[in-house]
């Protein structure tokens, strides 16, 4: 493949994934495709901004003609799809803004690979067990989709859809679209639906981000109800190398899940935080744990996720290269080092060079 476009290159799970093609794949253009709203960030790719299989392209995937120039410029042999409005209770006081990006921008972007690719309708669900792949449109969503679970068992790619949030129902009518696209049309594809991400460069909008931040601030530690909500939590670096594997390795039609087999609590997660960031800043042990603050829980907050990944572990041989707490620790280090990078998201700085660059 010549050229390939992933979508959302500049937000915080899509900057790993751009980095980890354009490093392995350097005869092969990248095509960052992103239309910079708040949390994409081109500070992001600056250490990969000039290599020679890299290019960015500023468009909105709910603007067709947008994607038409893009598609016509680099007639792409593959899409990777990461863009996406992804907050949750951002979802819940704007619904409409994650149907129209969510589900009708990934409408848009496979009518586009519909009309630019050779697409065979009798391989039906997107499989082409006897051709060599030409195409592939990767589609990467979430576990949310499944909805909650409860105190035990864990999600699986056969765990039926059940959203609870506005942020999942509109992931879960994209996830659809995709493998109705790969059904009607032989559109080959991959969906994976991976737990929550943590990491460098992760908007500080975001629980683990935040927390950090508000700790070196000391400043309020916000803490949904009472705190007993339960996360599988995935290190972007490893959900990054999963997706290239993924896409070069899994056969088309299949769902891979993709988690950290790591549960935490979200109040044992933040005082472990505390813990980490404490001992790194030379506070004594506990010191913030005075910031700690219980605030009113938000609707329809799911309880409990976890996922099992041991389908990808048995087909392609992934696995988590770090622990929690060793991820966790390089994401704190990751943030004390780049203090400036965190300045300027925090204060909105970030958007000024490249917005105008790219306006």
């Amino acid at each position: 493949m010549k050229n390939i476009i992933i979508t959302g290159g500049a937000g915080f799970i899509g900057s790993h994934v751009v980095r980890e093609f354009v490093k392995k794949l350097p005869e092969t253009t990248i095509i960052n495709l992103d239309a910079l709203t708040y949390a994409g960030n081109l500070e992001n790719l600056k250490d990969i901004e000039s290599e020679p299989n890299y290019v960015f392209e500023k468009a909105d995937i709910t603007k067709p003609e947008e994607l038409r120039k893009v598609f016509e410029k680099y007639h792409p042999d593959a899409v990777v799809h990461l863009a996406a409005e992804s907050h949750v209770d951002r979802s819940i006081t704007d619904p409409n803004a994650f149907i129209n990006t969510n589900v009708i921008g990934t409408a848009n972007l496979l009518n586009l690979c519909r009309e630019f690719w050779t697409l065979n309708p009798d391989h039906t669900h997107g499989r082409f067990p006897d051709e060599p792949r030409k195409n592939l449109f990767y589609h990467v969503s979430t576990d949310e989709v499944y909805g909650a679970l409860g105190a035990t068992g864990f999600f699986t790619e056969e765990t039926p859809y059940d959203p609870q949030s506005p942020y999942s129902a509109s992931k879960a009518s994209s996830d659809h679209f995709v493998r109705a696209y790969g059904n009607t049309y032989g559109l080959p594809f991959v969906v994976s639906n991976c737990s929550n991400n943590y990491g460098p460069n992760h908007f500080p909008e975001k629980l683990i981000p935040l927390c950090i931040h508000n700790i070196l601030e000391e400043k309020p530690l916000p803490i949904y109800g009472d705190g007993k909500y339960t996360r599988d939590w995935l290190f972007v670096i490893d959900h990054a190398r999963a997706i290239f594997q993924i896409f070069h390795e899994a056969r088309t039609g299949e769902t891979y899940n993709i988690g950290g087999w790591n549960e935490w609590q979200n109040i044992d997660l933040v005082k472990e935080l505390i813990r980490q960031v404490d001992e790194k800043t030379g506070k004594p042990s506990g010191y913030s744990e005075k910031l700690i603050t219980f605030v009113k829980d938000r609707p329809g907050h799911d309880k409990r996720y976890a996922i099992d990944a041991s389908k990808l572990n048995r087909d392609l041989g992934w696995k988590p290269s770090v622990t929690f707490e060793e991820g966790l620790s390089r994401t704190i280090d990751w943030f004390l080092e780049n203090k400036e990078w965190l300045d300027n998201v925090t204060s909105g700085a970030y958007q000024d060079y490249y917005r105008k660059q790219y306006h």
